[in-house]
């Protein structure tokens, strides 16, 4: 069987829509189309309802789901495995957005220093859709906020990005919570650190820019919790007050992690590796 056809499949099946499938793997609509209907004829069965806003997935298409998953994984595994066979040629790389922020750069110009052919591929996002592309096999290796503690991750390095709760130095902060995003793992340590303090009234702000948020910190519009390098990174250490939390069990490191599955040929280097901000 063909595994395009299966990719297609597997495309259409996650978007629900013929469409947007087509848009993930750069096909006209007309050659997705065409595609599926020549898995179908191949199966002799149908995979896809239509409906009012897509497709969804028939009866037999659901039986085939996961087995196309696993078999497109495997491919697209064993074609970069092909390239890489002789050394690392390319390297897929997750971060989370504080981490793209404060050592990405570094860690491809160190990278780039010591294996000068490599070529790199970059997926930013908060910690659980970086998690996802690892697991996916989308990415090979990633930056992640926390011990991800899980059966198929193997933790490459570990470091420390010196976390403090940031507000104005000269005017009194109001009630909120600022963020990078909804799903920061740091945001959402701080609106539980704030809960269990007994602060329940907080409102919250979503910025999506660290210099932004830091200025709204400075104007007294709330508080946030942020790595000192961020701070340092945009000039405003001299206008906050840093407070150090208290250490908890929760895991707030950055951890570079890979699927023990899928280890990357230059893994040793990586867990040797020291990044200077």
């Amino acid at each position: 069987m063909d595994s395009t056809l299966l990719k297609v499949f597997v495309a259409v099946a996650n978007h629900k829509s013929i469409s947007l499938g087509a848009n993930e793997l750069n096909f006209t609509q007309s050659n997705v189309t065409l595609r599926i209907k020549q898995l179908e004829k191949k199966l002799g069965y149908p995979l896809f309802h239509r409906v009012p806003k897509g497709v969804i997935l028939t009866h037999e298409g659901e039986k085939l789901y996961p087995y196309a998953v696993e078999i497109v994984q495997k491919v697209e595994m064993a074609i970069l495995h092909m390239k890489n066979v002789t050394h690392q040629e390319l390297l897929r790389i997750g971060t989370s957005q504080a981490n793209a922020t404060i050592r990405l750069l570094p860690f491809l110009e160190q990278l780039k220093y010591d294996f000068p052919q490599m070529e790199f591929e970059l997926y930013a996002s908060g910690t659980p859709q970086v998690l996802e592309k690892l697991l996916d096999y989308k990415v090979d290796i990633a930056f992640i906020t926390g011990n991800p503690n899980h059966k198929d991750i193997e933790i490459l390095n570990t470091f420390n990005d010196d976390l403090y709760v940031v507000e104005s130095q000269s005017r009194k902060s109001q009630n909120c919570i600022l963020g990078y995003r909804e799903l920061s793992t740091h945001f959402q340590y701080f609106q539980n650190y704030c809960k269990q303090e007994g602060n329940n009234t907080y409102k919250t702000i979503i910025l999506e820019n660290y210099e932004v948020m830091l200025g709204c910190v400075k104007a007294g519009m709330g508080k946030a919790f942020l790595s000192k390098i961020i701070v340092d990174k945009y000039g405003y250490t001299k206008d906050l007050k840093l407070t150090k939390l208290p250490e908890k069990e929760c895991d707030l490191e950055t951890h570079l992690v890979c699927r023990k599955d899928y280890v990357p040929m230059i893994a040793e280097h990586l867990k040797t590796l020291r990044l200077n901000h």
